[in-house]
């Protein structure tokens, strides 16, 4: 797996013994009480600045977004005029049963991340703030290019944790997750470009003292 090549690139790993909690119950539980509301509503310049991004000057598109929580992205999307077709999935059972519940419109799924496939490829996938609890984010990548993407389609990631950030660095003990891989953007856009991703770019919205802003990444099949 690419993120155990300590020689490419450098990777911290928070997993000790008193941090037994995996992602997708966190954020089931995180469903149950509210507190994804007060996550997407945090993230939400970010995630509408990505859109822009991501969207662009395309006439008509479809979407997916990976790690989609209650759904809030997808309903976002969803109201571009030019979307065809707005999709989420995710690990956490209570974040899709809640993105249904809100959202009849558009299409949710409770699934692996790492092992998903779309039974077609879209135009643009989106993630923001899901990737780094994967195993191995770089083989994520891979199948994003790969099984997700039409050719020319576009990946967006929106990072909050990660190595220049400083304030993050804590996060994996604060909310006792197991899996929290820090990597450097300088990595991130490596692993873009070791995907087969074309055109990456990097750049940090909404930066200000002691934070170093959503780290957002961008690639072309």
């Amino acid at each position: 797996m690419l993120w155990r090549r300590h020689d490419l690139y450098s990777i911290r790993l928070y997993n000790s013994f008193f941090m037994k909690r995996i992602p997708t119950d966190v954020f089931g539980e995180w469903a149950e009480s509210g507190r994804d509301e007060k996550m997407a509503k945090g993230h939400e310049p970010a995630v509408n600045h990505m859109l822009d991004l991501a969207i662009g000057d395309q006439k008509q598109f479809s979407f997916i977004d990976a790690g989609c929580g209650n759904g809030w992205v997808v309903r976002q999307a969803a109201k571009y005029p030019e979307c065809v077709n707005a999709f989420g999935v995710d690990g956490a059972k209570q974040m899709v049963e809640k993105a249904r519940r809100l959202d009849a419109a558009n299409s949710y799924v409770c699934a692996d991340l790492s092992q998903w496939k779309p039974n077609s490829a879209v135009d643009v996938v989106h993630s923001m703030e899901v990737i780094y609890y994967l195993d191995d984010p770089a083989a994520f990548l891979h199948n994003i290019y790969s099984s997700w993407l039409k050719p020319g389609g576009l990946l967006i990631v929106g990072l909050d944790f990660y190595e220049e950030n400083k304030v993050s660095h804590s996060w994996p003990h604060d909310c006792d997750i197991s899996i929290m891989r820090l990597i450097s953007e300088k990595t991130w856009v490596k692993m873009f470009k070791q995907a087969g991703f074309k055109n990456v770019t990097s750049l940090r919205f909404g930066a200000k003292k002691d934070w170093a802003g959503t780290l957002i990444l961008k690639g072309i099949k």
